[in-house]
């Protein structure tokens, strides 16, 4: 365009437009809008905490190596000696994986750095292992850990696999070998110590001494009374049952560290929220690994 005003052609400069601002589409916003609202929940709850971490497993969702990927990823904008706050929310599961995902996060926050576990609902067995690795476990009435009872997966006769409470059946080895040795002579003692497979009984072992050593090396870093606390969660007399509770006046009084919260506390109200849109983001076989940032479900 010219301006012919004072008789002479004067060049107009043009001024570039804008780019329009990029805007995620209705359709993809509406998909997406629960887990908006779990990380803006996130976000409110770390106004006044450290970054939170969730994991959350449904009930048939073990603890697996492949959740290193998960947990990774929410590691991946923390920076080194940042405290962390890990919401833990599982059944159990293999203990070398557990020992894998704690030593991440405890690698994360550095060996002075802070790490608060918070339990929700439960972390049973290898979650139990993997919250001894925190400073502190924040629980309230609805929360609960469980005995130390590393579970084997072994074939039945018909080819399904079954899972064996390790320290169960240690237990009742050494009860048929003590009822063998008193009277040998006796065909029903021979025949039940004859069941026992001397090969399993040394896989068994091995396996409840491996989960033990791992539970007194974390607490021993917390200056906890390692010995204690690992037999305690041991202690099959104590907890005959896999799935027994194990409350926050226990834990405590176990000699762990605990941050009670009461259920009308509201923090413990923006915690009990977030998990539940958690649990109903998930199936009984998967788990969900979220951040303020990341969202990620296996």
């Amino acid at each position: 365009m010219t301006n012919s005003g004072d008789g002479d052609d004067v060049p107009q400069i043009a001024i570039p437009q804008q780019p329009r601002a990029i805007e995620k589409t209705p359709m993809f916003t509406a998909m997406n809008a629960a887990r908006y609202q779990r990380q803006t929940l996130i976000r409110d709850i770390e106004v006044n905490h450290p970054k939170l971490l969730c994991y959350v497993a449904g009930n048939k969702a073990p603890i697996e190596r492949i959740d290193t990927l998960g947990f990774v990823d929410m590691l991946h904008n923390i920076s080194p000696g940042d405290p962390i706050d890990l919401m833990l929310h599982t059944p159990g599961g293999d203990v070398d994986a557990a020992e894998k995902l704690i030593t991440l996060v405890r690698s994360a926050t550095g060996e002075q750095g802070q790490l608060r576990i918070i339990v929700p609902d439960y972390a049973k067995s290898a979650g139990t292992l993997m919250a001894l690795g925190a400073n502190s476990i924040v629980m309230s009435e609805s929360s609960e850990l469980g005995p130390i009872d590393p579970q084997v997966s072994l074939k039945d006769g018909n080819g399904h696999d079954v899972n064996h409470s390790v320290l169960t059946y240690l237990n009742a080895y050494e009860e048929a070998k003590q009822a063998f040795r008193e009277a040998p002579d006796d065909p029903a003692n021979c025949i039940t110590f004859e069941r026992f497979d001397p090969t399993m009984v040394r896989k068994f072992n091995s396996v409840r001494n491996r989960a033990r050593t791992f539970a007194e090396n974390l607490l021993k870093r917390r200056g906890a009374n390692f010995s204690k606390i690992a037999s305690e969660l041991m202690n099959i007399s104590t907890y005959p049952s896999h799935g027994q509770m194990i409350g926050w006046e226990a834990a405590r009084n176990m000699g762990l560290t605990v941050e009670y919260l009461p259920l009308q506390d509201p923090t413990w109200r923006k915690y009990w929220a977030l998990y539940c849109h958690l649990r109903l983001a998930i199936e009984s076989d998967q788990r969900i690994f979220e951040t303020n940032f990341v969202s990620l479900i296996l």
